[in-house]
């Protein structure tokens, strides 16, 4: 039964589960990279780290949201108080200041470590932005697994 729906849904649902998937892959390649600079206090990592998050994880996320109002408009579910729905905008509305926060922070570690002179840096000492935007993608990747439980499940 859940495969029979309009045609013009297609489009919306497709974007929406490319941008969740892109934007799940993203911050965990982000979450990896941060966590290993964390340990080996490598400058290219945080910067991988971050234009991941940067040229990545938020415009998929864009597509993401997008894609799911549009998709939500199509379906007639803009007043639905089904709690797949509720936690999906919960991890959405939550999540994008969450990842918005992390990709300042390793911006700002990569500015921060741009500027000090070459080798003054000790390994493991990538600054506490780092680690702050490390666990807070973690948080991220948490959110976007119990929302795709949910998207997945559709609970009561």
């Amino acid at each position: 039964m859940a495969a029979i729906r309009p045609d013009d849904w297609n489009l919306p649902l497709f974007l929406h589960l490319l941008g969740a998937m892109v934007t799940v892959g993203a911050l965990v390649t982000a979450a990896y990279y941060l966590f290993a600079a964390r340990r080996t206090g490598s400058l290219d990592m945080v910067r991988t780290g971050f234009r991941t998050l940067l040229w990545v994880a938020l415009p998929a996320f864009v597509v993401l949201r997008v894609a799911a109002q549009w998709l939500l408009d199509k379906e007639g579910l803009e007043d639905s108080e089904d709690a797949w729905i509720g936690i999906g905008f919960t991890a959405t509305d939550i999540g994008v200041l969450f990842l918005i926060i992390a990709t300042v922070l390793t911006g700002l570690a990569v500015r921060r470590a741009g500027r000090a002179q070459a080798g003054a840096q000790a390994p493991g000492t990538v600054g506490t932005g780092t680690t702050v935007a490390a666990w807070l993608t973690g948080v991220l990747i948490v959110a976007y697994t119990v929302a795709i439980w949910a998207m997945a499940t559709k609970p009561v």
